[in-house]
């Protein structure tokens, strides 16, 4: 996967992180959110989901070879697909959307977007270890 491509990717999952906890938790200010996951969406982990998204960023400026960091936003990602699949699967999304619609979109979706930038991570690291995909 050539540099331009990785970039795009992080950029993407810079933004996606940062511009989706702060458009549907309203700035921190969406408490259903906290309310359906105190855990892991407290206003600490969505602030935490922000910082990711600024790692993203950083990474992006990075033009070395950077699968390991790939690897590990991969490993971070998924465990937020687990999170979300557990959730998704013991909790009900019809009180989360009749308490707030931004809430109920927020969980509907948060868990296929990182599923599919875990695809896009684990992709650019093993792309890393194949010397003819940098072409």
């Amino acid at each position: 996967m050539n540099q331009a491509k990785i970039k795009n990717i992080l950029l993407a999952a810079g933004a996606m992180n940062i511009g989706a906890v702060l458009l549907f938790s309203r700035f921190f200010t969406n408490s259903v959110i906290n309310e359906a996951d105190p855990v892991v969406m407290s206003n600490f982990g969505l602030v935490m989901i922000v910082v990711w998204g600024f790692a993203y960023l950083g990474a992006a400026t990075v033009n070395a070879n950077i699968k390991y960091i790939a690897g590990a936003f991969a490993l971070e990602k998924l465990v937020y697909v687990v999170v979300w699949v557990h959730w998704i699967s013991t909790n009900a999304l019809a009180p989360v959307y009749e308490a707030d619609l931004m809430a109920g979109v927020f969980f509907t979706i948060y868990g296929i977007n990182d599923l599919a930038f875990m695809v896009l991570f684990f992709m650019i690291f093993k792309s890393k270890f194949d010397i003819k995909s940098d072409r």
